[in-house]
């Protein structure tokens, strides 16, 4: 059972959450909050796999709110789907930067969303292609200054490789058939990458591929 926790403060917005999420015989909604800091401590208290939160909030965002979950060791298992209506991608880069595993529009199918959460119980990246696409637009007209000591170093080509792939948007099961090797083997490459560049998870990881140089859009 996925153990959901809805942070909006728009009462209408959860409650429509709640009523989809609801209907899925392995998601389960444990707790609603409507604000950032009333979702923190629910978090603390019901320990869900999958946190729905909104980035504009009273008292305390949804950026910040995600900054302080990542930031708790208690709290590494709780995965955060970022929510907003907007679309700018100063959005998505800070959410990402958060802690985020993922960024939706409140306009999502009822589908996709569905699909979100489950991707992001897995631990697993949720970044769609549009918002691949956006990140790299962004680093076109405003690339990034490598920074220095990021543990890049530590990489061997093979998890290079590997993150580049990854911060094109590929599945393991699409960088192995890339790399021709196991899709067990990528996933070990991914996640060996991940440690050494103190990626919280593969959407930190795609984020600190650009900012550190590692891949451009140029290379990607």
């Amino acid at each position: 059972m996925i153990r959901v926790l809805l942070v909006d403060d728009q009462p209408l917005i959860r409650s429509g959450f709640r009523a989809l999420l609801d209907l899925e015989d392995d998601i389960e909604v444990v707790a609603e909050a409507a604000d950032g800091l009333e979702g923190l401590a629910l978090a603390k208290e019901q320990l869900p796999d999958v946190a729905l939160i909104d980035i504009q909030m009273p008292v305390v965002d949804g950026i910040e709110a995600t900054r302080r979950i990542a930031a708790d060791p208690a709290l590494a298992r709780v995965h955060v789907v970022m929510l907003t209506n907007y679309g700018m991608d100063q959005y998505v880069l800070d959410a990402l930067r958060a802690g985020a595993a993922g960024f939706l529009v409140k306009d999502i199918v009822p589908e996709d969303l569905l699909h979100a959460v489950r991707v992001a119980a897995r631990g697993d990246a949720l970044l769609a292609p549009e918002i691949t696409r956006r990140l790299i637009d962004r680093y076109v007209t405003q690339p990034p200054s490598p920074r220095v000591g990021n543990g890049l170093e530590e990489l061997t080509g093979r998890e290079r490789e590997a993150v580049a792939l990854a911060a094109q948007g590929l599945s393991n099961d699409e960088i192995a058939e890339r790399l021709v090797i196991s899709p067990l083997t990528a996933k070990t490459h991914i996640n060996r990458a991940m440690t050494k560049l103190h990626a919280r998870d593969r959407a930190q990881l795609v984020v600190l591929a650009y900012e550190s140089g590692l891949v451009t859009p140029r290379t990607s």
